[in-house]
């Protein structure tokens, strides 16, 4: 699995500033070296990448916040989201910071961090660890002022020389998202024992200085005898509102507030982190995990099962009102969720043959007949957000595509590709004898009912998974890629051999969901850089490594204004979809929630975020009505 004063961001130099820089300088022999730093920064209580920050230095709270929100009770849940080397279904390390095992989601939120980003602006951060932050004209430059009273668990203070030491060994040990991220991070240093300057490198992402200031802080002194990249169960000494406390690998894990928290009565800390505590329960089949949450096993459970959602929640509870069902809007971009196809492989070479394979998948037979017609279908990496391409390229979209042309497909400068409409029957032939000329010309042929490559060798596929809640949806898909002469099937392991398959690319198609923000940042690079998709763990499945979308991905992280920034992300949507680098899914602009009726929560939700469970609460009396039912 977020988000700006335009004089407080990244400077801009106006004609205006220009000539007050111009007069200073006059003076400048008059002025000691501190001053003259002093003259040349801009300080902020936040950071943007575009626009004002939403909230001026003195305010109290987060609006979609209940700053008088009770603290108490246990809030329950199965893992929705998860990072770094992160496993929904097992755990069996709590070094979440590195490529080696599998640890708990959530363990993360452990760590405090510079800055926290606001549910209601798409990039905006304000000062957690950091009270302030100033920054040189020329934007290499930041020096984050710490506060008194950051501590760790252990009550020992967080010091500029740990927040140094943390980034620079994230660079150079941690999880090979992080040391893409990271690439333009040219060195951080402890100033003093209260100041800690990060310096970038010339020509760095518009997005950096929010990802570092959004990273992890770790006690150097906790690491000083350990082996950082170690896969253990000891836990971290963290710094966060909540902290783990017991746990069972691969049966639960739970984190409790710390009640006596420092960031607690802070502006980004009121209102929030309600829970004494908040529990993690595994389960490797979503079946059984079901009736544990009918059983009240657990309490809060997103729904992304349309079958469950529209025949399942017909049990007592549901019926009677003490199990609620909520859809609440997304106004975040849908993301882009399909199977990728693994293109290290060299039977994956051809973008025909991966066109072809995707119009053996029937989204409307599915849609219609495995999800109660609840989705919509994915056409764009930005689906549902104004970053996604449509009808012919703009002018300005032109003028960044033009240097281009030759190095990519001619479709690009026209209308992007949409996977077509099929007549809803499952096996449209149409559709099929499309994929079948493709696979033409593409070299393949076939004989004997089989697909031959020009070596003779017989086309396979295997869709790899974890567990058998896609397999209505593949098993469809699968048939008619026999039907084109493919030997196609789907291959179930455990969730650990999973992972592992996943670190190595060893598989053909996985699904995935990505999703991006409304200012996405170093994420693309990880997402579909070259250098990303040749290190293992990375999120670029496909294996994209195009120098087109590496210089599109760096044009996006130098963007000066959100106009240029939707412009470039369209210019890179275009690229991406001509590349056929996945068979696009679905998606619907809502989420599901169902919840024990236990809770409180604010009226309003945080506009680009579920709330869940950062801004709810536990209801004493509420929980005594279903205790007595």
């Amino acid at each position: 699995m977020q988000r700006p004063i335009l004089p407080r961001r990244t400077p801009r130099l106006s004609r205006r500033t220009v000539l007050t820089l111009a007069a200073g300088a006059a003076g400048a022999g008059l002025l000691g070296p501190q001053a003259l730093r002093a003259q040349a920064e801009t300080e902020s209580h936040g950071l943007s990448s575009f626009g004002d920050l939403k909230y001026p230095a003195d305010f109290r709270h987060f609006d979609y916040v209940n700053p008088q929100a009770p603290k108490g009770g246990t809030f329950v849940h199965t893992a929705a989201s998860w990072a770094f080397n992160q496993n929904p279904t097992t755990f069996n390390t709590m070094n979440t910071l590195v490529l080696r095992g599998d640890a708990p989601p959530g363990l993360d939120g452990i760590f405090a961090s510079l800055m926290t980003g606001s549910g209601d602006e798409p990039d905006s951060m304000y000062g957690l660890v950091a009270e302030r932050v100033r920054m040189s004209a020329d934007g290499l430059t930041y020096r984050f002022t710490i506060r008194d009273v950051a501590r760790f668990h252990d009550g020992t203070p967080i010091t500029a020389e740990d927040v140094a030491w943390s980034f620079l060994t994230l660079k150079e040990k941690g999880h090979p998202l992080l040391r893409v991220v990271l690439r333009d991070l040219a060195g951080a240093e402890a100033e003093s024992a209260k100041v800690v300057v990060i310096r970038f490198a010339p020509g760095r992402s518009r997005s950096l200085p929010l990802t570092v200031a959004g990273l992890p802080i770790l006690s150097k002194a906790w690491y000083a005898n350990r082996d950082f990249e170690a896969s253990t169960m000891d836990v971290p000494l963290g710094s966060a509102a909540y902290k783990v406390g017991r746990f069972e690998a691969g049966r639960f894990i739970e984190y409790d507030r710390v009640r006596d928290w420092w960031g607690e009565k802070l502006p980004v800390g009121l209102g929030q982190n309600n829970f004494d505590t908040i529990r993690l329960e595994f389960f490797r089949d979503r079946d059984v995990a079901f009736e544990a949450f009918k059983s009240r096993t657990y309490t809060f459970r997103e729904e992304f099962t349309s079958r469950a959602w529209a025949t399942q929640y017909d049990f007592p509870a549901a019926k009677d009102g003490r199990v609620v069902r909520r859809e609440i809007a997304d106004e975040t971009p849908s993301g882009a969720q399909g199977w990728f196809i693994n293109t290290r492989r060299e039977k994956f070479a051809h973008p025909k043959l991966r066109e072809a394979l995707g119009l053996a998948f029937d989204f409307e037979w599915t849609n219609k007949n495995v999800m109660f017609d609840s989705y919509r279908r994915t056409h764009s990496f930005f689906q549902n957000s104004p970053l996604m391409a449509t009808g012919a390229p703009s002018a300005e979209e032109l003028a960044v595509l033009e240097p281009f042309r030759g190095k990519v497909a001619d479709e690009v400068f026209g209308e992007p590709y949409v996977p077509p409409v099929s007549n809803g029957s499952g096996q449209d032939r149409n559709l099929l004898r499309q994929a079948t000329q493709l696979l033409r010309e593409a070299g393949f042929t076939l004989r004997d009912n089989k697909l031959l490559d020009a070596a003779g060798r017989p086309m396979t596929v295997e869709f790899l998974d974890f567990d058998n809640s896609l397999e209505r949806h593949t098993q469809p898909f699968v048939a008619n890629l026999r039907r084109l002469g493919i030997e196609a099937n789907i291959r179930r392991v455990d969730s650990a051999q999973y992972q592992a398959r996943l670190k190595d690319y060893d598989f053909d198609l996985t699904i995935r969901r990505y999703s991006l923000s409304l200012t996405p940042g170093e994420s693309l690079r990880t997402f579909f850089g070259s250098q990303s998709g040749r290190q293992p763990g990375s999120q670029n499945l496909a294996g994209i490594a195009d120098p087109v979308i590496d210089a599109l991905i760096d044009k996006i992280l130098a963007a000066n204004s959100r106009a240029e920034l939707t412009v470039l992300c369209r210019c890179l949507d275009r690229v991406l979809r001509s590349g056929r680098y996945w068979v696009p899914n679905w998606y619907k602009p809502s989420s599901w929630l169902a919840y024990w009726d236990m809770f409180g929560f604010p009226e309003t939700k945080p506009r680009y975020a579920k709330g869940v469970p950062s801004t709810w609460w536990f209801d004493p009396a509420k929980a005594a009505r279903i205790e007595r039912s």
